[in-house]
């Protein structure tokens, strides 16, 4: 299932990029293929290395090829239900969930274990904060705790969701208090803790006032009736316009 072959070996689209991306040097008349899950292309999501860097050996456990173990105080829906609700393959949702549950043998992910893995990936900052945030975007029903159901759904949507579904879940990310409206405080909220999770040592420095300064610029263009809040309308409609925008938006999706 996960391919640990030649780095060199193009694989057709993106995990992280543009959907539909098609890779230097294809012709147009090649069929394009679903992106492959390999472990190279994961590595670059912090979560997911994590997950299968605890995944048990491919065929070490037959029984979980339905997503049921005894174990487990959270049952997970089927497979089939799970195809239906992410862009994953059966095996790929195998993988995944062996990963998951030996991460999580409850089945349910705590905000702590969430901080423990950013604290582990980030060790040159505080990423407290932004696991906080984060683990708030992926805990959609807000019971305090991820499941594997709430965490492929959304990992479907950051690694192969369209550009709609991804600037619907980046919206999410920043409406702290879930009201539907993004403020220059909650905006702030949240560069604040990436910049805090990558520490003082990237290059080249970042200055102390450059959070502000961001979302400053941000607002300047997406608070179009001068109001205060940023609605989901004009979230949408100035990220898809600007490509100097959507650039930046990359960088919550580099940091999952």
């Amino acid at each position: 299932m996960f391919e640990d072959g030649d780095e060199t070996k193009e694989t057709d689209g993106s995990l992280l990029g543009d959907p539909g991306h098609t890779p230097p040097g294809k012709k147009g008349h090649v069929k394009w293929q679903k992106p492959r899950l390999t472990r190279k292309a994961l590595l670059k999501c912090c979560l997911v290395k994590r997950i299968l860097s605890r995944a048990a050996p491919q065929g070490s456990d037959t029984s979980d090829s339905d997503l049921e173990l005894s174990s487990v105080r959270h049952q997970p829906e089927g497979l089939d239900q799970l195809q239906e609700l992410t862009k994953f393959s059966k095996k790929e949702l195998q993988s995944l969930y062996r990963g998951f549950k030996n991460e999580c043998p409850s089945g349910l992910v705590d905000e702590d274990t969430f901080k423990l893995i950013y604290a582990q990936f980030f060790p040159q900052g505080d990423a407290s904060m932004y696991a906080h945030f984060l683990f708030n975007a992926f805990d959609v029903d807000r019971n305090g705790a991820i499941c594997f159901e709430d965490f492929v759904v959304g990992l479907s949507i950051l690694l192969r969701g369209t550009v709609h579904e991804k600037l619907n879940w980046a919206f999410n990310l920043y409406d702290i208090n879930k009201d539907g409206y993004i403020t220059k405080e909650e905006m702030l909220a949240i560069m604040k803790s990436i910049y805090d999770m990558m520490g003082r040592y990237t290059y080249p420095i970042l200055r102390d006032d450059a959070p502000v300064e961001h979302v400053e610029k941000f607002f300047q263009k997406m608070d179009r009736n001068r109001d205060g809040v940023v609605t989901i309308e004009e979230f949408l409609e100035t990220c898809q316009k600007d490509e100097n925008i959507m650039s930046s938006m990359q960088l919550f999706e580099n940091v999952i």
